[in-house]
């Protein structure tokens, strides 16, 4: 099974935001320049300088000028051309949530919809449920004894925490009586316990939770438990977790946005950075601009531009070795990158 390389690159239309000068601890003084409406790899060994490029630079610059943010950029000499860039959005892999009653349904808003679906139901009505008893956030339908946790925790002193499950609801999170509420002939603990993938059939009739599950499908996160802890996430899932959120908040804007990607395939099987790959292309269909720090050579094939920053890492790199499309990129013999796209082509 192969990624399939984009029968062709999309034309550049004129529009480019441009880093000048960028000598951010070991960047030396490089212009970088990003067509708009493309989708963009920034490449190069580990420790070329892509992050301080891509975040430290571009990204605080960005959120300076549209958000009014005082943390200062890297030291760089003037990035032109704002004026075709509406927002940018920033898709790191910093953790989603910080207690274990956060997870992937409550951060995309996919809880808000199933939670009224079993307020819906006939079972709930007579008990006169709401959709607030279905959520294990609040009190009135979580077990108060984990306050919807489903575990407790057990502090060690000199050792770290414990956790152990609730012996009141042991691990469900919510009352008996929520419980026995069904929505087709499961709880919503047991929904919690399902996986996207599961998830999608039994609500595919709810169109604002099937659609959040598709997006959560379609980044490949399809294996993801509802209910699993953002703290259990890695930085790769909790990433396409804020991309699948993102994605459903662009389809109802105009495009021109920039969005900021850091390895966003980071463990991810060929066949889910397909569909990942997808999910990207339609942003830059829309209008939009992708820019993604990629050391996978599926991804930077797909791509339309390339930036690629060696030959080595730390005081050894972060020159500016080629900025072109793919197949510019793999004639350039002092590219590490160009080698590897060069060999994956004739492979």
């Amino acid at each position: 099974m192969r990624v399939p390389t984009p029968a062709r690159r999309r034309p550049k239309n004129g529009e480019c935001l441009t880093i000048h000068g960028a000598r951010e601890h070991n960047l030396k003084d490089i212009t970088a320049e990003l067509p708009l409406g493309l989708f963009i790899a920034v490449t190069g060994v580990s420790g070329s300088g892509k992050f301080s490029l891509l975040f430290d630079i571009l990204n605080r610059a960005a959120r300076r000028r549209f958000y009014g943010a005082g943390d200062p950029p890297g030291a760089h000499g003037a990035i032109t051309d704002w004026e075709h860039v509406d927002k940018v959005v920033t898709i790191d892999q910093a953790a989603i949530g910080r207690t274990p009653r956060s997870n992937a349904a409550t951060y995309t808003d996919t809880f808000t919809p199933i939670r009224q679906v079993f307020a819906a139901t006939e079972q709930a009505k007579a008990q006169k449920l709401t959709a607030r008893h279905f959520s294990f956030n609040v009190p009135g339908g979580r077990c108060e004894r984990c306050s919807g946790a489903g575990v407790l925790t057990i502090n060690m002193h000199f050792l770290p925490d414990v956790e152990v499950r609730c012996p009141a609801c042991h691990g469900k999170r919510f009352t008996r009586e929520v419980l026995e509420i069904t929505y087709r002939g499961h709880s919503i603990a047991d929904v919690l316990d399902m996986t996207i993938e599961e998830a999608l059939p039994l609500f595919e009739d709810v169109p604002a939770a099937e659609d959040r599950l598709s997006l959560m499908a379609d980044v490949g996160l399809g294996y993801l438990k509802l209910g699993q802890p953002a703290t259990t996430l890695s930085g790769g899932e909790a990433q396409r977790v804020k991309l699948a959120k993102e994605l459903g908040r662009a389809r109802r804007a105009k495009g021109h946005t920039l969005y900021l990607l850091d390895e966003p395939t980071t463990g991810l099987h060929a066949a889910d950075v397909a569909r990942l790959l997808g999910v990207l292309q339609r942003l830059v269909d829309a209008g939009n601009t992708v820019v993604v720090i990629e050391h996978n050579t599926d991804v930077i094939r797909a791509a339309d531009w390339i930036v690629d920053l060696e030959p080595e890492s730390g005081e050894a790199g972060s020159q500016l070795v080629a900025q072109s499309t793919p197949e510019q990129v793999a004639q350039v013999t002092t590219s590490h990158t160009g080698h590897f796209l060069k060999g994956h082509a004739s492979a």
